[in-house]
């Protein structure tokens, strides 16, 4: 697996409020909130953005949470760049319906693949950056999908949380 070069913000893709916490679209938000817990630090709100600030291995990076609904999510894009962060500088980690529930794989580029959160993102930049795709899989009938992904895991709180330190371990492993 490729690792990405310095890497200056983890993005994680989801909707904003209670209802959809623990949702599959939310995957991403769940892992960027573990990497908080863990490192003691606190979400801040800006704009249309919650992110905090961790250090790991002395290494300074920012967390965002975008706060604009998925299919928005690249509303974001213009505080990136007014921080001088480029797009192959940015991770975004987001639930993915093409792999088996718990795989956790790294990607640079590619499409959207029907992905509305990443299909936002990339039309405010290119599509030039990392991925943690969280497997969620793909229900059976195509016509499901909307459904599946704002509905709660059915996997048990532990198998999940499992792969959420896995995820974390990974964000931390590639952030040294």
């Amino acid at each position: 697996m490729e690792k990405p070069g310095t890497l200056k913000v983890l993005i994680g893709l989801g909707n904003p409020g209670s209802q959809y916490q623990y949702t599959r679209h939310n995957i991403g938000f769940r892992v960027l909130d573990a990497l908080v817990d863990e490192q003691n630090a606190q979400w801040h709100k800006k704009d249309k953005l919650e992110y905090a600030e961790v250090i790991i291995n002395s290494h300074k990076i920012m967390l965002i949470k975008p706060q604009t609904f998925m299919n928005n999510s690249g509303e974001i894009v213009p505080f990136l760049q007014k921080k001088g962060i480029r797009p192959e500088e940015m991770l975004v980690v987001h639930d993915e319906l093409e792999k088996p529930f718990g795989s956790l794989t790294l990607k640079y580029g590619g499409s959207h693949k029907g992905h509305n959160g990443l299909r936002s993102l990339m039309a405010h930049c290119s599509g030039d950056f990392w991925r943690l795709r969280f497997g969620i899989a793909r229900p059976e009938d195509k016509a499901q999908v909307s459904d599946y992904v704002l509905a709660k895991f059915t996997q048990s709180n532990d198998e999940l949380n499992n792969l959420i330190q896995k995820a974390v371990d990974i964000l931390k492993k590639l952030a040294e």
